[in-house]
Protein backbone atom coordinates (compact mmCIF):
# COMPACT_ATOMS: atom_id res chain seq x y z
CA UNK A 1 0.00 0.00 0.00
CA UNK A 2 1.97 3.48 -1.08
CA UNK A 3 1.29 6.47 1.14
CA UNK A 4 -0.36 7.88 -2.29
CA UNK A 5 -2.57 5.49 -1.90
CA UNK A 6 -3.36 5.50 1.50
CA UNK A 7 -3.64 8.88 1.17
CA UNK A 8 -6.84 8.71 -1.65
CA UNK A 9 -8.33 6.25 0.64
CA UNK A 10 -8.22 8.18 3.66
CA UNK A 11 -9.67 11.68 1.59
CA UNK A 12 -12.85 9.12 0.41
CA UNK A 13 -13.35 7.83 3.82
CA UNK A 14 -13.51 11.56 5.62
CA UNK A 15 -15.28 12.99 2.42
CA UNK A 16 -17.96 9.87 2.93
CA UNK A 17 -18.19 9.36 6.57
CA UNK A 18 -18.04 13.20 7.56
CA UNK A 19 -20.94 14.35 4.76
CA UNK A 20 -24.96 14.40 6.17
CA UNK A 21 -26.26 11.14 6.35
CA UNK A 22 -28.90 9.21 8.65
CA UNK A 23 -26.21 8.09 11.07
CA UNK A 24 -24.17 11.85 11.45
CA UNK A 25 -27.78 12.92 11.19
CA UNK A 26 -28.71 10.42 14.15
CA UNK A 27 -25.53 11.53 15.98
CA UNK A 28 -26.46 14.92 16.12
CA UNK A 29 -29.88 14.37 17.47
CA UNK A 30 -28.93 12.08 20.14
CA UNK A 31 -26.07 14.85 20.86
CA UNK A 32 -28.86 18.08 21.22
CA UNK A 33 -31.13 15.24 22.85
CA UNK A 34 -28.75 12.96 25.61
CA UNK A 35 -25.43 14.83 24.97
CA UNK A 36 -22.03 13.51 24.60
CA UNK A 37 -21.60 10.99 27.03
CA UNK A 38 -24.32 9.24 26.96
CA UNK A 39 -23.80 9.03 23.03
CA UNK A 40 -20.29 7.64 22.80
CA UNK A 41 -22.12 3.95 22.31
CA UNK A 42 -23.31 4.73 19.75
CA UNK A 43 -20.53 6.80 18.32
CA UNK A 44 -18.33 3.41 18.78
CA UNK A 45 -20.99 1.42 17.29
CA UNK A 46 -20.52 3.35 13.81
CA UNK A 47 -17.10 4.10 14.27
CA UNK A 48 -16.64 0.35 14.38
CA UNK A 49 -19.88 -1.58 13.24
CA UNK A 50 -19.36 0.33 9.38
CA UNK A 51 -15.75 -0.80 9.24
CA UNK A 52 -16.48 -4.18 10.13
CA UNK A 53 -19.37 -4.14 7.80
CA UNK A 54 -16.90 -2.94 4.86
CA UNK A 55 -14.58 -5.87 5.33
CA UNK A 56 -17.34 -8.14 5.63
CA UNK A 57 -18.69 -6.20 2.37
CA UNK A 58 -14.99 -7.05 0.60
CA UNK A 59 -14.29 -10.18 1.21
CA UNK A 60 -17.59 -11.87 0.17
CA UNK A 61 -21.01 -10.04 0.73
CA UNK A 62 -20.64 -8.12 -2.45
CA UNK A 63 -21.08 -11.94 -4.21
CA UNK A 64 -24.52 -12.37 -2.43
CA UNK A 65 -26.15 -9.40 -4.72
CA UNK A 66 -24.38 -10.83 -7.85
CA UNK A 67 -25.88 -14.45 -7.55
CA UNK A 68 -29.64 -12.82 -5.50
CA UNK A 69 -30.58 -9.63 -7.17
CA UNK A 70 -33.78 -9.82 -5.03
CA UNK A 71 -31.70 -9.82 -2.03
CA UNK A 72 -30.87 -6.04 -2.89
CA UNK A 73 -34.42 -5.31 -3.32
CA UNK A 74 -35.16 -6.53 0.16
CA UNK A 75 -32.27 -4.69 2.04
CA UNK A 76 -33.86 -1.39 0.20
CA UNK A 77 -37.46 -2.36 1.76
CA UNK A 78 -35.91 -2.94 5.20
CA UNK A 79 -33.86 0.02 5.45
CA UNK A 80 -37.01 2.44 4.42
CA UNK A 81 -38.57 0.43 7.27
CA UNK A 82 -36.61 1.16 9.71
CA UNK A 83 -35.54 4.54 8.66
CA UNK A 84 -38.48 5.91 8.36
CA UNK A 85 -39.46 4.20 12.59
CA UNK A 86 -36.04 5.78 13.72
CA UNK A 87 -37.11 9.36 11.69
CA UNK A 88 -40.71 8.84 13.83
CA UNK A 89 -38.74 8.08 16.83
CA UNK A 90 -36.54 11.40 16.58
CA UNK A 91 -39.43 13.66 15.76
CA UNK A 92 -41.49 12.06 19.14
CA UNK A 93 -38.53 12.80 21.81
CA UNK A 94 -39.23 13.54 25.22
CA UNK A 95 -37.85 17.23 25.94
CA UNK A 96 -34.10 17.38 28.13
CA UNK A 97 -35.37 16.48 31.49
CA UNK A 98 -37.82 13.46 30.52
CA UNK A 99 -35.73 12.50 28.36
CA UNK A 100 -32.72 11.50 30.98
CA UNK A 101 -35.32 9.75 33.34
CA UNK A 102 -36.92 7.66 30.28
CA UNK A 103 -35.39 7.94 26.65
CA UNK A 104 -32.05 6.67 25.60
CA UNK A 105 -29.93 6.65 22.53
CA UNK A 106 -29.04 4.05 20.40
CA UNK A 107 -26.54 1.13 22.14
CA UNK A 108 -23.69 0.45 20.49
CA UNK A 109 -24.98 -2.93 18.95
CA UNK A 110 -28.07 -1.19 17.81
CA UNK A 111 -25.63 1.21 16.12
CA UNK A 112 -23.19 -1.50 14.77
CA UNK A 113 -26.57 -3.18 13.34
CA UNK A 114 -27.84 -0.09 11.85
CA UNK A 115 -25.18 -0.16 9.39
CA UNK A 116 -26.55 -2.89 7.68
CA UNK A 117 -30.11 -0.95 6.80
CA UNK A 118 -28.52 2.55 6.53
CA UNK A 119 -28.41 2.55 3.02
CA UNK A 120 -25.48 5.45 2.92
CA UNK A 121 -23.37 2.95 4.67
CA UNK A 122 -23.91 0.27 1.22
CA UNK A 123 -23.51 2.50 -0.96
CA UNK A 124 -20.01 3.96 0.81
CA UNK A 125 -18.91 0.32 1.11
CA UNK A 126 -19.85 -0.73 -2.31
CA UNK A 127 -17.85 2.33 -3.57
CA UNK A 128 -14.72 1.67 -1.33
CA UNK A 129 -14.31 -2.07 -1.92
CA UNK A 130 -14.92 -1.21 -5.71
CA UNK A 131 -12.42 1.74 -6.00
CA UNK A 132 -10.09 0.85 -3.20
CA UNK A 133 -9.87 -2.79 -3.32
CA UNK A 134 -11.21 -4.48 -6.39
CA UNK A 135 -9.39 -7.79 -6.19
CA UNK A 136 -11.14 -8.37 -2.44
CA UNK A 137 -8.06 -9.94 -1.43
CA UNK A 138 -7.83 -9.76 2.65
CA UNK A 139 -4.84 -7.17 2.69
CA UNK A 140 -5.93 -4.70 0.63
CA UNK A 141 -9.69 -4.97 2.26
CA UNK A 142 -8.02 -4.43 5.69
CA UNK A 143 -6.58 -1.43 4.66
CA UNK A 144 -10.07 0.16 3.44
CA UNK A 145 -11.90 -0.92 6.98
CA UNK A 146 -9.11 0.31 8.93
CA UNK A 147 -8.83 4.01 7.20
CA UNK A 148 -12.65 3.66 8.42
CA UNK A 149 -12.27 3.64 11.56
CA UNK A 150 -9.93 6.72 11.55
CA UNK A 151 -12.10 8.31 9.74
CA UNK A 152 -15.42 7.49 11.82
CA UNK A 153 -13.69 8.48 15.04
CA UNK A 154 -12.92 12.58 13.87
CA UNK A 155 -16.82 11.88 11.69
CA UNK A 156 -18.65 10.68 14.66
CA UNK A 157 -17.07 12.87 17.37
CA UNK A 158 -17.44 16.19 15.38
CA UNK A 159 -21.32 15.72 14.62
CA UNK A 160 -22.12 14.53 18.02
CA UNK A 161 -20.07 17.77 19.72
CA UNK A 162 -22.03 19.91 17.32
CA UNK A 163 -25.54 18.54 18.93
CA UNK A 164 -24.20 18.89 22.28
CA UNK A 165 -23.64 22.68 21.69
CA UNK A 166 -26.87 23.25 20.11
CA UNK A 167 -28.33 21.75 22.90
CA UNK A 168 -27.31 25.04 24.97
CA UNK A 169 -29.59 26.49 22.07
CA UNK A 170 -32.30 24.19 22.39
CA UNK A 171 -33.30 24.17 26.07
CA UNK A 172 -36.83 25.59 25.61
CA UNK A 173 -39.38 22.14 24.53
CA UNK A 174 -40.65 24.11 21.73
CA UNK A 175 -37.60 24.93 20.42
CA UNK A 176 -36.01 21.06 20.52
CA UNK A 177 -39.21 20.03 19.42
CA UNK A 178 -38.75 21.88 16.42
CA UNK A 179 -35.04 20.89 15.94
CA UNK A 180 -36.19 17.36 16.22
CA UNK A 181 -38.83 17.50 13.55
CA UNK A 182 -36.67 18.89 11.11
CA UNK A 183 -33.77 15.88 12.03
CA UNK A 184 -36.94 13.53 11.35
CA UNK A 185 -37.52 15.64 8.06
CA UNK A 186 -33.82 15.28 7.06
CA UNK A 187 -33.92 11.65 7.99
CA UNK A 188 -36.08 11.16 5.82
CA UNK A 189 -34.68 12.86 3.01
CA UNK A 190 -31.89 10.56 3.23
CA UNK A 191 -34.02 7.98 1.16
CA UNK A 192 -34.85 10.27 -1.89
CA UNK A 193 -32.13 8.45 -3.50
CA UNK A 194 -32.40 5.67 -2.43
CA UNK A 195 -36.20 5.90 -3.32
CA UNK A 196 -35.69 7.91 -6.59
CA UNK A 197 -32.46 6.89 -8.19
CA UNK A 198 -31.22 9.00 -10.57
CA UNK A 199 -29.99 7.48 -14.10
CA UNK A 200 -26.42 7.86 -15.13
Amino acid sequence: MTFDLLAAIFGFALVTAGTPGPNNLMLMASGANFGFRRTVPHMLGIGLGFPTMVFLVGVGVMQVFDLWPLSYTILKVLSVGYLLYLAWKIANAAPPKATEASGRPLTFLQAAAFQWVNPKAWSMALSAVTLYAASRDIPAVLWVAGTYIAASLLSTTSWTVLGQQLRRLLKRPGTLQKFNFAMAALLVATLIPVLWPTGG
